[in-house]
């Protein structure tokens, strides 16, 4: 070992180039294995991925701020109307006068802004709750195109070690003079695009992992690895279940459902507005000669509602709860629409994917051996083999395409219900 050299009897030099020389090998060491944890992908799962997209996406994070400007919007509708005060001079008796006037809300119009602004605050909160599930969406497709990327490149780092068998056993026929020298040509170009397709993959997994990692609002040099695998099926859901959970959470049933409270609220608000104001005022007067010096006064002043009472507006808002009530069961049927097209199409995928992992994969993957054997021994020429080898990856690219597919519909059937689906 080299630690051994230390047992011997050397000089003092020798001592310290051995100890300089130990150093640097171990700095080396310790700089590469950095290196390599740096460089080798993080595991993430997709659960994992749909909590990171939550608390960082920066489109949440804007849509999220808007709470405040609701909050605030409370706060505007709190506010009690501010006291006047007014001065007068003028050449007749008396010839000051100084006024306090203060306008007094009465009906409960106060309670009812507030009403109003809290009313629309739950409107943005639904808003935001529908941009969530639309990061959630874009987030697991993101994923699941990482992965498929991801399996896709495994894929053809195999077509890349098919290739190079292949031209293995046309260079050993060749020279046994079992074959023309175009079997190995052919072989070669074969190898050439099989390495092509491999290297244009591993540039496609970039690219999926650049648009998770903008999802995630990460570092673009962030390296992932999935931890869930594509073949990983969605849970069992029955049909009348994401019916009912869809009339619940669908985030444009919620939204209309809301605008609606938001209108009732808005039309109590210009019920209690029909009520006038009270405005007292109270102050004095100044400089009245041969009369006083200093005399109060006051008044209570009130609107009279005899022209208007907000009957247009009150009209226009009965008429836009109408409209929102039409849209709302529009909307109810067209959803339930969606959920049971979308399921039936979840369901189809299904037994895409079932169908391809029973019968045609395993069936393609012993043709391509069968071939293999055969050309090894002479009984078929290279192109069985090539043509059986080509159609093996167009099944298991249309496997893995399938499985992408699959676990975009469940994503498009989540959106749609609104809820979290298991």
């Amino acid at each position: 070992y080299a630690f051994e050299a230390f047992n011997e009897p050397v000089s003092f030099p020798g001592r310290i180039l051995q100890m300089k020389t130990l150093s640097i090998a171990l700095v080396v060491l310790v700089l590469g294995v950095g290196t390599a944890r740096a460089q080798s992908p993080k595991p993430i799962t997709l659960q994992e991925a749909l909590d990171l997209a939550s608390k960082q996406n920066l489109d949440l994070i804007a849509a999220r701020l808007q709470r405040e400007v609701s909050k605030a919007g409370i706060q505007i509708a709190r506010q009690r109307p501010n006291p006047t005060i007014s001065f007068g001079a003028s050449r007749d008796d008396p010839h000051e006068g100084l006024t306090y006037s203060q306008p007094i809300e009465i009906g409960g119009k106060r309670g009812r802004r507030m009403d109003v602004a809290r009313q629309e605050g739950v409107l943005t909160d639904t808003q935001i709750s529908a941009l969530e599930r639309q990061v959630r969406r874009a987030t697991r497709d993101a994923y699941y195109n990482l992965a498929f990327s991801t399996a896709d490149t495994a894929r053809l780092k195999k077509v890349v070690d098919l290739a190079e068998r292949l031209k293995q056993i046309a260079d050993e026929r060749f020279n046994a003079g079992a074959v023309p020298e175009l079997e190995v040509i052919q072989a070669e170009v074969e190898l050439a695009r099989a390495q092509t397709d491999f290297e244009v993959a591993g540039k496609r997994e970039k690219v999926a992992l650049s648009q998770l990692n903008t999802l995630l609002n990460v570092a673009p040099t962030t390296s992932w690895g999935v931890a869930d695998a594509l073949e990983k099926p969605p849970a069992d859901i029955s049909l009348q279940d994401l019916l009912d959970r869809a009339y619940q959470a669908n985030p444009d049933l919620q939204r209309l459902a809301q605008e609606e409270k938001v209108e009732m609220s808005r039309r109590s608000l210009l019920k209690a507005e029909r009520i006038p104001d009270l405005t007292v005022e109270v102050g004095s007067d100044f400089n009245s000669p041969h009369n006083f010096d200093a005399g109060p006064r006051g008044g209570v002043s009130l609107e009279i509602p005899l022209f208007s009472r907000n009957q247009g507006e009150i009209a226009q808002s009965l008429a836009a709860q109408r409209v929102l009530e039409s849209q709302m069961a529009a909307t109810r049927r067209g959803v339930a629409g969606q959920v049971e097209t979308q399921f039936l199409d979840y369901a189809s995928r299904q037994t895409q994917v079932e169908l391809y992992k029973q019968k045609l994969l395993p069936a393609t993957r012993r043709l391509e051996s069968m071939a293999e054997e055969s050309y090894r021994a002479g009984k078929s020429g290279i192109l069985t083999v090539m043509d059986a080898q080509r159609n093996a990856q167009t099944i298991e690219l249309e496997y893995l395409q399938s499985l992408v597919d699959l676990q975009s519909a469940y994503a498009t059937l989540e959106e749609t219900v609104g809820a979290s689906l298991p």
